[in-house]
Formats: structure tokens, C-alpha cells, sequence
């Protein structure tokens, strides 16, 4: 349900969607196109190609983590009408990490499966995780939420606020304790949280 918002509520969210904007560009700048010598041949070309593979799919990972971050905080300011300071300072830091994220991206594309870049990337997505949120909370809760925002949308949020958490506190659990083959792969749980969620809700 969208709600009329205040002035400067919407400049916090212009601000937001603009770094949120330059984050995901910044992905594709850290790929860097493979410089062959001239008349390289086509085996050699498709090589160096084959080389930035691990780049490729960190690049498409983290465009689908920080769109699917960006889609939360849409839809939670979607409900809120109001502004409060409070929500700058947690905001912000939400954004700060956001912005780390292409480099979380590069360490961890080139070391591939290496424990200390997968565990990087995946703590990465963890605090990103707890900071969204407790924006998105404060954003759906008095003063800010709109007066005639129905709760379960609110309960949407959250809940899928939380399984982002759990998802990646499983994907730092497994990087560290069972192999960096596992760390990436168990972001994949997230919608299995809530799933979880969403029946122990009802």
C-alpha cells in the first residue's frame, strides 16, 4: 500500500536509491576486459574470457544481492510516511556497507573458494543483512509507518528482513566451519528461511 510521504523522507529516499544505483554499476567496472596482443587467436581470446568466469558470477550474485536489498528498502519505505532522525544514522550505515559491496564482490571473484574472500563477502552480506533490517523496522514502525498501512504488509517486510539474516549468518557458518565451497552457495537458503518463517508465523 503506497502512502503520501513527506519532503524529507523522500529526499532520504532519493539519496538511498542513488547510492544503491552507483553500488550496482560499480560491479562491472571491477571486470576488467582482457587485453590480447594484436592478431591474438580466437582460442586465446575465448581462454581469457574463460579466465574471468569466476568474475562473471560474482558480478551477477551480487547485482541479484544488491537489487533484492534495494527491492526491501523499496518496499519498506513504500509503507512509511513520515521522517525521524532516527532512521538517518542506521540508513547510512546501510548504505556504507552497500557500497562496499563491489569490492566484497572482486576479493572474493578472485579467490575463488579461498576461506578468508568467501567469509569476507558472506560477512559483508551479513551486516548489509542486520543494518536493512533495522532500517526497514524503524521505517515500518510509529512515527514513521503511514497510519493506515495494513500490518501484514509490515509482517512481509520483517519477515523477509530476518530470512536475509539467516541465510547469510548460514552462509558465514558455512565458509568458516565446513568448506568456502559451501559459503556463497547457502545464500541460496534464503528463501528456505522464509519459508520457515512465514509457516511459523501462521
Amino acid at each position: 500500500m503506497a502512502v503520501k510521504t513527506d519532503h524529507a523522507l523522500e529526499r532520504l529516499v532519493f539519496f538511498s536509491d542513488a547510492v544503491f544505483a552507483i553500488a550496482i554499476t560499480l560491479l562491472v567496472i571491477e571486470i576488467h576486459a582482457p587485453h590480447l596482443p594484436p592478431n591474438a587467436s580466437d582460442l586465446a581470446h575465448l581462454q581469457a574470457l574463460a579466465d574471468l568466469i569466476p568474475s562473471f558470477i560474482g558480478y551477477f550474485l551480487s547485482f541479484a544481492v544488491i537489487g533484492l536489498f534495494w527491492m526491501g528498502h523499496h518496499r519498506a519505505f513504500t509503507l512509511a510516511a513520515h521522517y525521524h532522525p532516527r532512521i538517518l544514522k542506521w540508513n547510512i550505515a546501510l548504505l556504507a556497507v552497500i557500497a562496499f559491496m563491489p569490492f566484497a564482490t572482486a576479493y572474493s571473484s578472485a579467490n575463488w573458494f579461498e576461506r578468508v574472500p568467501t567469509i569476507a563477502y558472506c560477512a559483508t552480506m551479513l551486516l548489509a543483512a542486520l543494518l536493512n533490517f533495522q532500517t526497514n523496522r524503524i521505517a515500518t514502525s510509529p512515527p514513521m509507518v503511514g497510519a493506515a498501512v495494513d500490518p501484514q504488509d509490515i509482517r512481509y517486510v520483517r519477515q523477509r528482513g530476518l530470512s536475509v539474516i539467516l541465510g547469510s549468518a548460514s552462509a558465514v557458518v558455512a565458509a568458516a566451519f565446513l568448506s568456502p565451497k559451501f559459503g556463497q552457495g547457502a545464500l541460496a537458503t534464503i528463501p528456505l528461511w522464509r519459508l520457515v518463517l512465514t509457516r511459523l508465523a501462521k
